[in-house]
């Protein structure tokens, strides 16, 4: 596939994205003294798998860097190992309108199919780079 010169390749916006998602969650979580993986462990926390799982893509290969996020947690009172606590839910809920919020500004103007189109085709490019993959 030939880029014009005027067009930057998809790497290049992936990195914007990335960053810029992380930037704008910060200042929208920052209120509640809350950063963006510890609003994952807490979101991760009311799954099935656990925590470590979950947050695995974010943790750079280092699982006991989880710590890091958990353990303000559980000395704030919401989270009890893997399990997020009567506080811990309250304040979870109060967290995921501001982030509903923040998911409606990043996806205005793109319309479902749009948002599904380049979820799958990105699904499809990790699948196509990830050396576990069989079929590559």
């Amino acid at each position: 596939m030939h880029m014009s010169d005027d067009i930057k390749p998809i790497g290049w916006w992936l990195k914007e994205v990335d960053r810029l998602l992380e930037v704008s969650f910060e200042q929208v979580l920052a209120a509640d003294g809350v950063n963006r993986r510890q609003w994952q462990v807490l979101n991760a926390a009311r799954g099935e798998e656990p925590i470590a799982v979950a947050l695995a893509p974010f943790l750079a290969g280092d699982p006991a860097g989880l710590a890091a996020y958990t353990e303000p947690l559980v000395a704030r009172g919401w989270l009890d190992g893997e399990e997020l606590t009567p506080a811990g839910r309250v304040a979870l809920a109060a967290l995921a309108e501001k982030v509903q919020v923040q998911r409606r500004r990043l996806t205005n103007g793109i319309v479902d199919t749009e948002y599904l189109q380049t979820v799958d085709v990105l699904r499809r490019m990790a699948a196509n780079l990830d050396p576990e993959n069989s079929a590559v």
